[in-house]
C-alpha cells in the first residue's frame, strides 16, 4: 500500500457535478472490495465513526474493511448524494450482503464526509441500520464489482 497522498479530484469546494462525481467514485471503490484501493481516498490520519466503531488512519481503515468483507459476502452498494457545501458532502446509501449462513441483509445509512484541499477525505461519520431480507426481496442484481450505469439508483428503486 502506498503512503503517498496524491490530489484526488474532484476537489473542494464542491459544486453539484463535482459532488455527484465524488460520490460515484466512492461507490465504485467500495464495490471493488479492495481495502487498499479504498483507503487511498482518505488522508493518512482520516477519522471514521462507523456504527459504534472508531477508526483512525489508513492502516486501520484497511483492517476494518478486510474484516467487513470477510463477513459481508456478495456485497453490492449504491450511494446517492444528499447535500454538499464547501468541503463537505452528505450521502445516503444502501447495500446488500449475505452472511455465512446465507441470510441476506440490506443495510441503510447515511454518511457525512469532510475533505481536505487535495480532495482526500479526512472525516467519515456513518450511521447504519441492517434489515434482514429474503432472497426474493433483493434489489441489487449486477455482477460483483462496479454498479452498471444502467442499474437504477436508490431513488429509482424506491429506497
Amino acid at each position: 500500500m502506498s503512503t503517498a497522498s496524491p490530489v484526488r479530484p474532484p476537489l473542494p469546494p464542491f459544486d453539484e457535478e463535482g459532488a455527484r462525481h465524488k460520490v460515484r467514485l466512492a461507490e465504485d471503490a467500495w464495490n471493488s472490495r479492495e481495502p487498499e484501493r479504498v483507503s487511498l481516498a482518505y488522508t493518512e490520519d482520516s477519522e471514521w465513526r462507523n456504527r459504534a466503531e472508531f477508526v483512525r488512519g489508513r492502516a486501520q481503515i484497511v483492517a476494518f474493511l478486510q474484516r467487513k468483507w470477510q463477513r459481508e459476502h456478495e456485497y453490492r452498494l449504491i450511494k446517492e448524494l444528499w447535500a454538499h457545501d464547501g468541503h463537505r458532502i452528505a450521502v445516503r446509501f444502501a447495500y446488500e450482503w449475505r452472511d455465512d449462513s446465507g441470510q441476506w441483509y440490506r443495510a441503510y445509512g447515511n454518511e457525512n464526509w469532510e475533505f481536505d484541499d487535495d480532495g482526500l477525505m479526512r472525516r467519515r461519520i456513518a450511521s447504519i441500520n441492517d434489515l434482514r431480507i429474503e432472497p426474493g426481496e433483493r434489489k441489487f442484481h449486477w455482477p460483483q464489482g462496479r454498479r452498471p450505469d444502467t442499474h437504477p439508483g436508490l431513488s429509482e428503486l424506491g429506497l
